[in-house]
């Protein structure tokens, strides 16, 4: 197990994840399709060519679920009980096909849970960064993490 437990995280702690993907064209297509969105300007070669972009847009959903999902195996891995939410989720910046993704997580805060003693609340502010470390997409993450066994 990689996950920290909820005394192993500290406010302002910054994580450089090591976990990195390139995004491919069937990643953004399998994504579009399974979550039933038609957006041309996903899945359209020759809609989104003639777009100010000139090319496809990866899913900012996909992007959203893959920065938190690099975060995984170096934050929350076995130790997390569930996420409560995320807030603050902007996209400054496109993802296309063939950009390389990595990501950094900062714990903005960490309290024990008032209600139950084995578990308490951590949040993180992720960021993730394309090949030329342009920022394609942040948010605040909120979850429940177990705190150390006794």
């Amino acid at each position: 197990m990689a996950g920290f437990y909820l005394e192993e995280f500290h406010e302002g702690q910054v994580l450089h994840h090591v976990m990195r993907k390139t995004v491919t064209e069937s990643d953004n297509m399998l994504f579009s399709v399974m979550t039933l969105n038609p957006q041309p300007l996903h899945i359209d070669f020759d809609y989104a060519a003639r777009s100010e972009w000139g090319k496809p847009l990866v899913n900012s959903l996909f992007t959203l679920g893959l920065m938190i999902g690099i975060s995984v195996h170096e934050t929350t891995l076995g130790t997390i009980i569930a996420n409560l939410g995320m807030t603050d989720v902007k996209f400054p910046h496109p993802v296309f096909h063939g950009d390389t993704i990595r990501v950094e997580s900062t714990i903005l805060s960490v309290r024990g849970s008032k209600s139950k003693p084995d578990r308490g609340i951590v949040e993180f502010e992720h960021r993730a960064y394309n090949q030329h470390d342009r920022l394609v997409a942040q948010c605040a993450r909120q979850t429940m993490i177990q705190r150390k066994p006794a």
